[in-house]
């Protein structure tokens, strides 16, 4: 009998039949209206809505000529999330795009008749990215057989097995993530996977999980020498910082022959509280808990590095002829002609949102050191990324809450560019107001590389005052990158906020093997320099520039 079933059910589905049960069971409030407003309300919502087509009621809808009931072959709501990514009229016209699921449901939708309830006013929610939100959390919870990817069902919570086990009591053996493993997941975490799931539970093709063993200790701090020489190294230091750090001032440093500067701001050393507390809104949980950390006094660069500076360094050509025009010697670059430069891409790296004054974007964390060893090779400044702890002290500026700002969100528009005023791509530099020490666009415009290797439950290793925190990096990904970007809301845009790179980020570049130098997929992602006071030893400079999982 259950072989005949079996035959029964093959022949429904080659048939159709099963389309025609699938068809009928398309819900408008569950799964038509959770895509209409994650991925078309950003640009066809009430407000300004492009092409003058809006989605957000069923008159709006029909007005725009975009749906054909019961033809979806005629519907451009339909046909045009179908097309191939590069094409032009692709909807949404930037990724993620919509998956098979997705689609498939606003296919059956017209096809149903594309009934929409009476009354019912469609409004924009926060589309859940796979990529930057899912993946990084469901890789925290360092499960290699759990089969996330067949433990959802897409629009059903109910139905989604993940979503049960991660609400179940925290002393529950099954719960996940595993209390051996990681800490249960904050609200805010368990109400991303909520939305996920209810928006589709979209799964890029080709996207796989990279989970690794869970951290037993995790230290941060480079190769040690013995504590009597460490202790006296220290006094020494401290003493030459006590003497150098008042004479620190802002400084414009050019790089020689070509004409372009860029602007450096001391930043004094001090004490402060990393990490958010759990009642923040939009608390992660690497993110806690709190702990306190020292810095030493560096210059941080007034704003992020810009095409102006960045194209230098990938194109030794321009470079040459910038210098040749301006009456330079080639001999000005015998030393930084050594340090190794990016390929020629393959498309144009700014995606024509801008280059002069714009932040340079999409290069690996890679590329990012080798331009500091470049630049400090052109100048004969020590230049390097900053670390996480750097940089979060430096974008609080002294202050402890969630921007530097203060913690309304409806003051960021006056310092920084997100989702709701940055009109779909990155602004020039400079332009919004700084934080308290003069540092430009630390909330927003491009998200900020740092020098570590971003491990989600660190915070919890440290239990006293740490001094100069730097993660070295031992594996590719994911390292840590800071401070939110044109493309989120402004939770992601906190002082606290933790990004995690993965190798998604360079998913539609062609080559094979990807490319060591971009992350064609991060058109959010740049990188802005520091220096600190003390010049660190010839190996550390090295372990700062290139860390294990690079190339050399």
């Amino acid at each position: 009998m259950q072989k005949f079933f079996s035959s029964l059910l093959l022949v429904a589905v080659s048939s159709g039949l099963f389309s025609s049960l699938v068809r009928a069971e398309v819900s408008f409030e569950k799964q038509v209206k959770p895509i209409l407003e994650s991925a078309c309300l950003s640009c066809h919502g009430e407000k300004k809505p492009k092409g003058d087509l809006a989605f957000h009621t069923h008159e709006a809808l029909l007005e725009g000529e975009v749906v054909v009931a019961g033809k979806p072959e005629d519907s451009t709501l339909y046909t045009t999330t179908i097309l191939p990514p590069d094409a032009d009229e692709v909807m949404p016209p930037k990724p993620p795009f919509l998956s098979k699921i997705q689609t498939d449901v606003l296919k059956e939708w017209i096809l149903d008749g594309a009934k929409w309830p009476e009354g019912v006013v469609l409004k924009q929610v926060r589309r859940i990215n796979f990529v930057k939100d899912i993946k990084p959390l469901l890789e925290g919870f360092y499960e290699k057989e759990f089969d996330f990817r067949n433990s959802v069902v897409p629009f059903d919570l109910d139905s989604s097995k993940l979503y049960e086990l991660v609400n179940l009591p925290k002393d529950n053996d099954n719960i996940l993530p595993r209390p051996k493993k990681r800490e249960a997941l904050k609200d805010n975490e368990i109400e991303l996977l909520k939305n996920w799931i209810l928006q589709g539970a979209v799964w890029p093709d080709g996207i796989e999980l990279n989970v690794k063993d869970p951290p037993d200790f995790i230290s941060g701090a480079l190769p040690q020498a013995p504590k009597e020489v460490i202790d006296i190294r220290i006094k020494a230091v401290e003493k030459l910082i006590k003497q150098l750090e008042p004479t620190m001032k802002p400084y414009t440093d050019e790089i020689p022959g070509t004409g372009v500067k860029f602007e450096m701001v001391p930043i004094p050393g001090g004490e402060f509280v990393m990490g958010s507390p759990e009642a923040e809104k939009g608390h992660n949980a690497n993110e806690g808990p709190q702990h306190k950390v020292k810095i030493a006094p560096f210059w941080m660069a007034k704003t992020e590095t810009t095409w102006n500076c960045y194209t230098l360094f990938m194109y030794k050509e321009e470079e040459k002829m910038v210098m040749k025009l301006r009456g330079f010697k080639p001999e000005l670059n015998a030393v930084s002609d050594a340090v190794a430069r990016p390929t020629t891409p393959y498309v144009e790296m700014s995606f024509g949102m801008g280059t002069d004054g714009f932040p340079a974007i999409s290069m690996t964390q890679h590329a990012a050191n080798m331009y500091c060893k470049w630049l400090t090779a052109k100048t004969g400044h020590y230049y390097r990324l900053p670390t996480e702890a750097e940089w979060e002290y430096a974008c609080r500026a002294g202050t402890t809450t969630a921007y530097s700002f203060g913690d309304d969100p409806a003051m960021l528009d006056d310092f920084a560019w997100h989702d709701g005023n940055s009109n779909f791509k990155y602004q020039k530099v400079g332009t919004k107001k700084p934080n308290p020490w003069g540092l430009y666009d630390m909330h927003g415009n491009v998200s900020e590389w740092t020098t570590d290797q971003f491990f989600p439950d660190v915070y919890g290793t440290i239990k006293d005052l740490v001094s100069n925190p730097f993660r070295y990096g031992k594996s590719l990904y994911p390292r840590t990158a800071r401070g939110g970007s044109w493309m989120d809301k402004p939770e992601k845009l906190r002082s606290a906020q933790r990004i995690a790179s993965t190798p998604d980020w360079k998913f539609q570049d062609p080559q094979l093997p990807k490319s060591i130098w971009y992350h064609t997929d991060a058109q959010f992602l740049g990188f802005r320099v520091v220096r600190p006071l003390i010049i660190p030893s010839s190996e550390e400079m090295h372990k700062y520039w290139t860390t294990e999982g690079e190339p050399d």
